[in-house]
């Protein structure tokens, strides 16, 4: 895994609503897959303006949890936070910024296509965020009754959901 001829990265997007836990998710993930030898980039959508790479905020997060790279996208920016950067000419740039992880998290992007993963807490909302319509494809949830066709994990069953993104990929 991570080598040079990996240029799409399975890409998993993690939505849910506000406070329901998608950073602490992603955080989770990146340590487990990380352990497992998986280089993990990171894409966080925000509805917001930001300061970007701020001490605490959930892109900076992600960096200290072990994300080789993290990207983040407003609605008019676009922030990348990587390791030193050694290989400066752009076809060093493209391959090490497009091919370079195993595999992409992406938090929100609820109304993108693309493969999700739903985190729904029942103290934080009863009622999902996407449909299997939209993608979802498994349900992080302490709720049995939504969605019983698809995969359920529970909120801490970090390594079970990391064998299900390995398994899909």
């Amino acid at each position: 895994m991570g080598d040079a001829t990996s240029m799409n990265p399975a890409v998993y997007i993690i939505v849910g609503h506000s406070g329901s836990g998608k950073t602490m998710l992603i955080e989770a993930l990146l340590r487990e897959l990380g352990g497992r030898g998986l280089r993990v980039a990171t894409i966080k959508h925000a509805h917001h303006k930001v300061v970007l790479d701020t001490p605490g905020k959930d892109s900076w997060r992600f960096r200290q949890a072990g994300a080789v790279v993290s990207m983040l996208v407003t609605s008019g920016e676009l922030q990348l936070v990587a390791d030193a950067v050694d290989r400066r000419e752009p076809s060093q740039l493209a391959q090490r910024f497009l091919g370079e992880a195993d595999l992409v998290l992406a938090e929100g992007f609820s109304h993108a296509k693309g493969v999700k993963i739903e985190v729904l807490r029942r103290g934080c909302s009863t009622v999902p965020r996407c449909s299997v319509e939209d993608g979802v494809i498994a349900v992080v949830t302490d709720i049995d009754e939504v969605y019983p066709q698809l995969p359920h994990f529970a909120l801490d069953d970090i390594a079970a959901i990391a064998q299900f993104l390995l398994d899909k990929k």
